[in-house]
């Protein structure tokens, strides 16, 4: 996803697998596996454009980690310590950041 979101275009399996290699070794299958699961999800869509399959992120990264986050408590609904939890493991600029937006 991060390769995706840093682009900020569609791209194909090949230009991902490149990226993807910079950091560590992956056979390119592996990387269309991974965008085509990620397709499945939803988290990804899957243009075809010329000959090549496009892939590009559907949420932006700030859009998709809110989406779970907003899940997992969620699923935690009604119970506080979990948020209180969450919001004791935020670092001081995150915690401004938090208190600003709450502020609004």
């Amino acid at each position: 996803m991060t390769c995706l979101w840093d682009a900020g275009r569609p791209l194909t399996v090949r230009e991902v697998h490149e990226a993807l290699e910079t950091a560590r070794t992956i056979a390119y299958t592996t990387a269309l596996t991974t965008l085509q699961r990620l397709a499945r999800k939803g988290l990804v869509a899957q243009e075809r454009a010329e000959r090549a399959h496009r892939f590009r992120a559907v949420a932006t990264r700030d859009e998709l980690f809110a989406e779970l986050l907003s899940d997992a408590l969620g699923v935690a609904a009604g119970d506080t310590g979990v948020l209180v939890r969450f919001v004791d493991q935020l670092g001081a600029d995150d915690r401004a950041a938090l208190r600003e937006a709450l502020d609004d």
